[in-house]
């Protein structure tokens, strides 16, 4: 017994000596995405062509090391992005830096007003700007590595209920949803009139919760933000063709504004969002009040950097911790329209009336041809989940426009003391409802190259990621 204390003891001993020893370093750096006029813009049914550029789309990064482990972030101001520009992007990361590609994390924002890197619906991806948006992935995460300093971190969390609705409605008896396929089941709509009588209640729940990492540099300046709400967009940009980060790049602005105004720190704000997928800045009770451009964007960003000031203030900041990243791959199933389905839609498609080489947007011939192009498709898909552990914060990854009820149950099941969710995150799988919310029909569960996961994806996702966090406890 007098043997086993003593080695307990001095297993505790060499630990702490060892943990003396390590350095906790932090790095943040930013890379310019902003396009070129002429691009394709991702987020709509129909093409719209950028023509002006509002305010710059970035990628922001950061990269934490422990002394043992290293790890990076990086969030781009884009609707969605393909697995392969992520692999690619970590790859000349791992290459150029040694940092593994499964310690990396990158993801979309989700503006809708960002040229297209993921060819949906009728806006195809143009290969330039793919191949750029690749490039400039890897320099952010690169410069951040470069800007490696010693630091401290902290965590917080702040709810603020004032701009998250779920944006899917039961509507009163009588009221018929139809869907883009000719059927009439749906049990939901998205985005119904705002102050429409025929209203009665949400389909599901928000998440309100502004997740905040906060780094600062030994001497206690403002170092890096990173910040996590689960809120669509915005999207009063005033045009089809502008090009905007919407309130992810004001967001930033704003906290950059409030802690770093002689930007003289190089301090880096960053905003990821969350399980959006159900989710929006609508009030749908009430009538909305006419606006000029970016009100809403505006008014959004500067209360959740409050929020985000409230954690960078009252969060508990340690000198070290513990840093730890595991991925895994699930195979998930494919949903494909009939054989008799696909021969129909090919039929439609070759008698289809277009204008400018477009069929009329949310009809049904958009979905018609979403049949054709999902039926290239494979029967099955590997999606890439990623779990990160920073001292007892847990951050799960995940691939798809994540319903919130989702990333509420992964927070209420984490053995993490505090866990988020980033979506859109290593690759795009589409919209990941729950099953129950598959029955229940509405735009986010129709068979479409944004929305093609089989029905019973969602509890498989929920397993494994809940696996992985489990892992990193240990």
């Amino acid at each position: 017994m007098h043997k086993t204390f003593l080695a307990i003891l001095f297993t505790i001993f060499a630990t702490l000596v060892v943990r003396a020893e390590l350095v906790f370093r932090a790095g943040a750096a930013t890379s310019n995405i902003s396009p070129w006029m002429g691009l394709s813009i991702n987020g709509n049914m129909h093409n719209h062509i950028g023509t002006n550029l509002h305010d710059q789309l970035h990628v922001r990064a950061i990269v934490l090391d422990d002394g043992t482990n290293r790890l990076a972030i990086a969030v781009a101001d884009s609707c969605m992005i393909y697995r392969e520009i992520f692999d690619n992007a970590k790859k000349i990361i791992h290459e150029k830096s040694g940092l593994g590609v499964e310690n990396i994390l990158m993801s979309a924002t989700h503006t809708h007003s960002a040229p297209a890197s993921v060819s949906i619906f009728q806006t195809d991806a143009d290969k330039e700007y793919q191949m750029f948006l690749t490039r400039r992935l890897a320099d952010a995460v690169l410069k951040a590595i470069n800007n490696l300093q010693p630091a401290k971190i902290g965590w917080d969390v702040e709810r603020d209920p004032r701009h998250v609705s779920n944006r899917r409605w039961h509507m009163k008896p009588g009221v018929i949803n139809k869907d883009m396929f000719g059927g009439t089941n749906d049990q939901v709509r998205m985005n119904p009139r705002p102050g429409s009588p025929d209203l009665l209640e949400p389909a599901g729940p928000s998440d309100p919760d502004v997740s905040v990492v906060t780094i600062k540099s030994i001497d206690d300046k403002p170092f890096a933000l990173l910040a996590n709400y689960s809120m669509h967009y915005c999207g009063d940009v005033g045009g089809d063709g502008i090009y905007s980060a919407d309130y992810f790049g004001a967001f930033c602005e704003a906290v950059q504004r409030r802690l770093d105004p002689q930007h003289t720190n190089g301090f880096v704000a960053i905003l990821s969002n969350g399980t959006s997928g159900d989710c929006s800045s609508t009030d749908f009770e009430h009538a909305p009040t006419p606006a000029p451009a970016f009100t809403k964007i505006n008014a959004v960003a500067n209360d959740i950097a409050d929020d985000a000031l409230k954690c960078f203030s009252r969060a508990q900041y340690h000198e070290w911790v513990p840093l730890k990243v595991v991925t895994k791959e699930i195979v998930l199933g494919v949903r494909h329209g009939t054989p008799a389905e696909v021969v129909r839609a090919k039929v439609r498609l070759a008698k289809v009336t277009r204008h400018n080489g477009q069929v009329s947007p949310w009809s049904p011939d958009v979905y018609t041809r979403e049949t054709v192009l999902l039926n290239e498709f494979p029967n099955q898909v590997p999606v890439i989940l990623q779990a990160i552990r920073i001292g007892d914060l847990g951050i799960v990854a995940i691939p798809c426009e994540v319903f919130a009820e989702i990333g509420l149950e992964i927070k209420a099941k984490s053995p993490l003391k505090q866990t988020f969710t980033i979506e859109l995150a290593n690759a795009y799988h589409g919209y990941l409802p729950t099953p129950a919310q598959h029955k229940l029909g509405g735009y986010e569960t129709w068979r479409a190259r944004s929305s093609y996961l089989e029905v019973d994806a969602s509890p498989k996702v929920v397993t494994a990621v809940i696996d992985l966090l489990q892992q990193l406890r240990h």
